[in-house]
């Protein structure tokens, strides 16, 4: 979804006594109207930047959706894992093993790059969270740069934190 600042974003942002944090401030300034919120958050993710700061804002009355589009609001299951494409979640475990790695095309029909929009802050999420130990491996995940890297870079992750906490990244990619 693409968001642009409202007029009272506008003001908030010049007034600087607003109720935007430092770092919300930096990530509000980056809503043009040309980036989709899943960009903003991968470009963000280092300030920790989450869904839940974007909808902060929207809730404010701050950010808007661009003329057309309508506002989508994630489901409770979603929550603050979700970059920019909604989750469906269907009970089921994930049919993705550890040596096969999904036609991104398969599941819901989403392009390659909005996989990679919605996989990319989680598995720097999943990958800082493991401190020292996956300090290669975060490395790996910040240095791809397309919907392939990550994928093949999937596995070892999924290794590294566990199948659980790996869900979350594998809906992204392959769901």
């Amino acid at each position: 979804m693409v968001l642009v600042k409202t007029q009272a974003g506008q003001e908030a942002l010049k007034d600087r006594r607003g109720s935007l944090s430092s770092r919300q401030r930096s990530a509000f300034i980056l809503f043009d109207g040309k980036r989709t919120t899943g960009e903003i958050l991968a470009a963000t993710a280092a300030m920790g930047i989450t869904q839940d700061d974007v909808q902060t804002m929207i809730a404010q009355g701050l950010l808007a959706p661009l003329s057309g589009q309508a506002l989508a609001v994630p489901s409770a299951a979603a929550g603050a894992d979700s970059a920019s494409a909604p989750v469906t979640t269907t009970g089921e475990a994930s049919g993705t093993d550890l040596g096969t790695i999904a036609s991104p095309m398969e599941g819901s029909g989403r392009s390659p790059k909005e996989r990679y929009q919605a996989a990319y802050p989680i598995a720097t999420e999943l990958t800082a969270g493991l401190g020292l130990r996956g300090f290669r491996l975060n490395l790996s995940v910040e240095g791809a740069g397309s919907f392939d890297d990550l994928a093949a870079l999937a596995p070892k992750i999924r290794e590294a934190v566990g199948d659980t906490k790996f869900d979350r990244l594998d809906k992204a990619l392959f769901d």
